[in-house]
């Protein structure tokens, strides 16, 4: 079972933490291997697990920043 685990949290990290894609992964991945260790020594699949929550978490905060630049409605840009 713990062969399992580990395949599939190796897996998860691969195909989540790209080059490109790595803001949010790593900081989950700490967080996530530290709590699942303390959890049951399911470390590898709470980095896992961090690390997919931690991406999805950096990805929510980019769209809100997007959405705030270019959200101001027209009769608010230089309006004297």
């Amino acid at each position: 079972m713990k062969t399992i685990a580990t395949l599939f949290a190796v897996a998860a990290l691969t195909l989540a933490a790209t080059a490109a894609d790595a803001k949010g992964c790593i900081k989950g991945a700490v967080v996530g291997g530290i709590a699942g260790h303390y959890a049951g020594h399911h470390g590898l699949l709470g980095a896992a697990a961090g690390c997919l929550y931690g991406r999805h978490h950096a990805k929510e905060q980019e769209r809100q920043q997007q959405q705030q630049g270019q959200g101001q409605p027209p009769e608010a840009q230089g309006k004297i």
